[in-house]
């Protein structure tokens, strides 16, 4: 059983949040925290494998949330919940050892994949915040390493090719299929291979090493 809990300001949000959760047998909401303190606080008192953290909390904000528990309690892994996808919140978060940035208006089989990705120890990306991370990271990665990211492209396919640079702009399986007039089943099938042949873990090393190749929108 994944023990979560939910931190968030707006009491709508948490129910909402909680009956999503505990509407799958293993999940459990073991508490609840209007602010981040409070968050801190219960993740202490509580055996929690996964907090959510909304970013915009009072007395104690998301990510300064995030940062306390990778202090007090490490192996509690936290997702960062947000409205909005700015590029600094997105890097910050994962900066602080987030496990994880997922927006708010996130279907809610993607809020159940992220909190099980998490408590598996997986790093959790939602796709409409891929970009921000692409787009930062990539700009930072030396030039040299556009020969070997193209080297390592030639093992895909021109439908794999074409999928791949879908990744590099955020899309979710079911956009990617939508773009290329395929089933969200095929695209994940794509991405999976894609993610065995070039070695990667998640979709974002998977983009990033299609940006080093060139491969996508500038």
């Amino acid at each position: 059983m994944i023990r979560v809990l939910v931190a968030d300001d707006e009491p709508l949000i948490r129910a909402g949040i909680r009956m999503i959760l505990t509407s799958v047998e293993d999940i459990d909401v073991v508490a609840e925290a209007a602010d981040g303190r409070a968050a801190v606080e219960l993740v202490r008192a509580h055996a929690v494998d996964v907090a959510l953290l909304d970013i915009q909390m009072p007395v104690l904000d998301g990510l300064s949330a995030l940062a306390e528990l990778r202090r007090a309690a490490p192996a509690v892994r936290a997702l960062i919940l947000t409205t909005f996808g700015e590029r600094a919140n997105v890097l910050r978060a994962l900066g602080e050892g987030g496990a994880g940035f997922l927006l708010k208006d996130s279907a809610p089989a993607e809020l159940i994949q992220a909190v099980r990705a998490a408590a598996a120890g997986d790093a959790y990306l939602s796709p409409g915040a891929t970009r921000h991370v692409v787009d930062s990271l990539a700009s930072s990665r030396a030039a040299e390493r556009g020969e070997e990211a193209r080297r390592r492209l030639e093992a895909l396919s021109e439908r794999e090719l074409e999928v791949l640079g879908l990744l590099g702009e955020g899309l979710s399986n079911a956009d990617a299929g939508a773009r290329i007039h395929v089933s969200e089943a095929t695209v994940k099938t794509y991405v999976s291979r894609i993610l065995t042949k070039l070695g990667c873990e998640n979709r974002v090393q998977a983009a990033l090493l299609a940006r080093d190749a060139g491969l996508g929108p500038d």
